[in-house]
């Protein structure tokens, strides 16, 4: 992992876009008498999303359904657990759900649901994402996991070049692959690289923390079914797959659409470390939006279509971002940047499609490192 603290972006004093676009958007706030924070929209969505993923498992566990009626209600916590995640755990975990720390901190822990842990998650997203959004070495949203090429930036091999057909079975093992490895991983190689910069004590509690945890998500999902109401293991172990490959799925495919698509830059540091952009006009460059008048994926996905609106602002609960959209747009236009977005969510599924070919071109990418 590229140290970050060796890189940097360009003055921001270089560009008046960003305190501009700041300035109005708490105008807006200010003139709408609204506040930044979750509404009762927001409010009526967390219980839904809980409740879609807690009274499946109660339904599943005391009544015993049969085989298929077990798998789609398993499939619906899958979907569930993805609308919590980037609905009520992402908001929650930028501070932008509720002005009370306690209750972000509260509903951040709600990704325990999923197997995984928050902090780990906070270090990897909060600041190594949104900080150094699509730059190799640095966002592990795109690094280099040897089946998957998300950069222009990596050497490819011979199979990459049929990583956009293979790449979405991958997609499908993320949430599994959080439960069993990845924040052990993380954990090492955050400490390694500096990322966590908690003291040896905070970090022997931490990792204490996710291994309780992680225990009792596991007895609770397989144990407790197989040992205390007595149904077959082999049943719940593939509606238990089925889950975590349905929330894997869907939680990969709506992250990379706003940024592993064609338009989205990957710049590089120059050999001083310095990114030639100002942060917010590196957002603008590496973030596309997609399907912002489809109201019901906006729900159910936290607004992630609105990705530009949530990299500038990502301390702004999700549910203000449509009102926010055309005051970034404009904002830009008057700049001179461009406001890249995908019309709907079909449209940005085949620009990801056409990044992962691009990108596993070995001679592309041969050329360019």
């Amino acid at each position: 992992m590229t140290n970050q603290q060796n890189i940097k972006f360009a003055a921001p004093d270089k560009s008046l876009f960003f305190p501009t676009l700041k300035k109005r958007v708490n105008q807006y706030f200010s003139e709408h008498h609204k506040s930044k924070y979750a509404n009762k929209t927001m409010v009526v969505k967390t219980i839904v999303l809980i409740a879609a993923y807690l009274v499946p498992y109660f339904v599943l566990i005391i009544f015993t359904p049969p085989a298929v009626i077990s798998l789609l209600l398993w499939l619906l916590m899958g979907f569930a657990i993805s609308g919590i995640g980037m609905s009520v755990m992402h908001d929650a975990n930028h501070g932008a759900f509720s002005k009370n720390p306690s209750v972000n901190k509260w509903l951040g822990y709600t990704i325990n649901l999923a197997g995984a842990g928050a902090l780990n998650w906070k270090l990897q997203h909060n600041i190594l994402h949104h900080t150094y959004t699509n730059i190799a070495g640095l966002d592990e949203d795109i690094k280099d996991r040897g089946v998957i090429k998300l950069s222009p930036h990596a050497k490819a091999g011979k199979l990459h070049r049929f990583q956009w057909i293979y790449a979405f079975f991958f997609y499908g093992i993320l949430t599994l692959y959080w439960v069993l490895l990845k924040d052990f991983i993380q954990y090492y190689t955050f400490i390694k690289a500096g990322v966590n910069r908690q003291t040896r004590s905070q970090n022997k509690e931490m990792l204490g923390g996710l291994i309780r945890m992680k225990l009792i998500y596991i007895a609770v999902m397989l144990v407790v079914p197989v040992f205390v109401f007595k149904i077959s293991f082999g049943q719940i172990l593939v509606g238990f797959l089925l889950m975590h490959f349905a929330a894997g799925l869907v939680l990969t495919v709506i992250f990379q659409l706003a940024h592993s698509v064609e338009g989205a830059q990957h710049p590089l540091p120059d050999h001083t470390g310095i990114i030639a952009k100002d942060w917010a006009i590196h957002q603008l460059e590496t973030t596309v939006n997609f399907s912002p008048r489809n109201k019901w994926l906006s729900w159910y996905i936290g607004g992630l279509n609105f990705q530009i609106e949530h990299h500038l602002f990502p301390k702004v609960c999700h549910v203000h971002y449509p009102q926010l959209a055309p005051i970034v747009r404009q904002t830009a236009q008057e700049f001179g940047l461009t406001y890249m977005e995908n019309k709907t969510f079909l449209a940005a599924v085949r620009s990801h499609i056409s990044s992962l070919k691009r990108f596993g071109m070995p001679s592309l990418n041969e050329a360019i490192v």
